[in-house]
């Protein structure tokens, strides 16, 4: 049954207020969202990869349940700060796959879903965020917004809702972020 999203934001609360149990119940209500961001990442990778969204989900349930002071006031938190763990656990996969391999066992994402480009190029994950880390020095919103919609595929009304901005301005945001990325990734080695 779909849970509703006065379901989770009373988990988090619950969650919030100090209750361990909580993401124990919140867990199975945003799995199967988790596991479809997680799917999207995924879809594009070569053949032979390691990490499989079941475990990519499972290793951001576990580094969720480690944390001690959590202020999520909804589901559009949540999943921001879902976002960063995914990309945490994702750049350090490639890292250490590129490490091992000099480059030849990078992830590949497609960034068509993110950057809505038609035609855009696979992506890699490190080159990805070593773009992130210079915008966010430049622009910490910019940065913000990027790994919200990337990573957490949240929308532009629930990025707004996270980052407490107008609908507008993430959307001007995100245009602006998403052709810079694209061209600092170009300068990087990516093909377009």
């Amino acid at each position: 049954m779909p849970q509703s999203q006065g379901d989770i934001t009373g988990l988090l609360a619950a969650w919030r207020g100090g209750d361990d149990t909580a993401l124990n119940r919140l867990m199975p209500v945003v799995y199967q969202e988790l596991r479809t961001i997680a799917r999207r990442y995924l879809r594009a990778e070569r053949t032979g990869h390691t990490l499989q969204s079941t475990a990519l989900v499972n290793e951001a349930y576990l580094e969720l349940a480690l944390l001690d002071q959590v202020d999520l006031q909804n589901r559009a938190h949540f999943f921001g700060l879902a976002s960063q763990i995914i990309r945490n656990i994702l750049v350090t996969h490639a890292r250490k796959h590129r490490a091992g391999k000099r480059g030849g066992d990078q992830i590949l994402l497609s960034l068509d879903h993110a950057a809505e480009r038609p035609g855009a190029c696979n992506v890699d994950m490190v080159l990805l965020d070593d773009a992130l880390v210079t915008l966010a020095k430049l622009d910490p919103r910019q940065a913000r917004i990027v790994e919200l919609k990337f990573f957490g595929g949240l929308g532009i009304e629930e990025a707004a809702d996270v980052l407490g901005i107008s609908p507008a301005t993430v959307k001007r945001d995100w245009t602006m972020a998403r052709n810079w990325i694209f061209r600092e990734m170009q300068r990087g080695g990516t093909q377009p």
